[in-house]
């Protein structure tokens, strides 16, 4: 049974894309956790601190499809703590001798903040690739816009003209800076955890940082300088910058909101033949998305404070800082994966009236007609956003 509306059947589509739900699905976490320790142990093995055939068997053996996850739930009620129902949950599937080198001389945290990197590789991923379709979008609508007169408006009102390309190429300028910064990011993101009880691999004895190098390795992650334990600028940096991101996708729905207003009439978002409006007021065209845009980026915004709250990070380890982004941190992943596909639709779909700008500017007649310095940003704009895209892809350079 559904207890969040984020996981309800009807509505869930609203907070969560499939793919962003698949990277957070309980069973895909935990098998990812399995991931995790399983390269743990050949890391080891590697390092002659276990047998090679104990990491080759928990790495053949440890597979969610094989645990019963009753148990390993109950257990973790009973115990109190976060993994030791999965730790005995394998122990089932383990010849007592092979189990006694599973989860060796790791915490919970060098797990979850590792399976954390990787969650953050594909969610990055999949935000990368939409906001990289959108840039595209509105590149060509800037171009297409290039000359295209409108009312510009200061508080409100109008105030001089400007064209549609230039409103657009000022989106498609912010959505470039948010993939330079995704692009930025990732190494700093892509890191994995190993540090054992206060993050000084002490347990491991002197193969403690070979053994954290390989672990990396197997996973495809950057090896950190030092542990991060309490060093939670990592995590802040993914919900600032995806509050960020959000931000402007509601910049441009509020605008196509704004726009779509019967009284103003410039732009319309995209409607399925199924859609309605209003079920009362049938002769209604709500702009759901453009609204929705707003709606997904204040909630990421009061998740990603609390991804900045856990700054403050006391000591070696804190648990309170560390536990509270298990909710928060797959919300704004969620969040952000839903904005940037819904604005990527958004854009690809959008009805441009230029009959009505035209309307619109020439009942404010007084804003004179030079838009000659607009066009000329629009050409700098779009030019700047093809130079960057022909040096990357459509895939997150992680």
């Amino acid at each position: 049974m559904s207890v969040r509306i984020a996981d309800s059947v009807m509505y869930g589509h609203l907070w969560g894309t499939t793919a962003a739900r698949a990277v957070f699905e309980e069973r895909a976490r935990v098998q990812r956790w399995l991931d995790v320790l399983a390269a743990l142990a050949r890391a080891q093995a590697a390092a002659g601190l276990i047998p090679a055939d104990a990491a080759e068997t928990i790495t053949r053996e440890a597979r969610v499809e094989r645990l019963d996850l009753d148990y390993v739930a109950e257990q973790t009620r009973a115990t109190g703590h976060s993994t030791l129902g999965l730790i005995r949950g394998v122990g089932k599937l383990l010849d007592p001798a092979v189990h006694r080198h599973f989860y060796r001389a790791a915490t919970v945290q060098d797990v979850t903040d590792t399976w954390t990197a990787l969650a953050l590789r594909d969610v990055g991923g999949q935000v990368w690739a939409d906001l990289w379709a959108l840039e595209d979008g509105l590149l060509t609508l800037a171009a297409r816009y290039r000359d295209t007169p409108m009312a510009g408006r200061t508080h409100g009102q109008p105030g001089e003209p400007i064209t549609f390309g230039w409103k657009v190429a000022s989106w498609a300028d912010e959505v470039r800076r948010h993939l330079d910064r995704l692009q930025a990011a990732a190494p700093r993101w892509l890191v994995g955890q190993l540090g054992g009880g206060v993050g000084t691999l002490a347990a491991m004895g002197p193969q403690g940082l070979e053994v954290r190098r390989r672990f990396c390795a197997e996973l495809g992650l950057a090896e950190p300088v030092t542990s991060w334990l309490t060093a939670r600028d990592r995590v802040a940096e993914v919900g600032t910058l995806f509050a960020m991101i959000t931000g402007t996708l509601a910049r441009i729905g509020d605008e196509v909101y704004e726009l779509q207003r019967a009284e103003i009439g410039e732009l319309r978002e995209p409607r399925s033949a199924e859609g309605v409006g209003s079920i009362t007021m049938p002769h209604k065209r709500n702009p759901e998305r453009s609204e929705h845009l707003d709606t997904l980026a204040r909630l990421v915004r009061a998740n990603a404070a609390v991804l900045l709250e856990g700054m403050t990070g006391v000591h070696e380890r804190d648990g309170r800082s560390w536990k509270a982004e298990w909710v928060a941190l797959p919300e704004v992943c969620l969040l952000t994966a839903t904005a940037a596909a819904m604005a990527r639709e958004l854009i690809a779909g959008l009805e441009v009236d230029t009959g009505r700008m035209r309307q619109n500017l020439e009942r404010a007649s007084d804003l004179g007609t030079d838009t000659g310095s607009a066009a000329a940003m629009v050409d700098a704009v779009v030019a700047a956003g093809r130079t960057a895209r022909s040096g990357q892809g459509p895939r997150w350079p992680s």
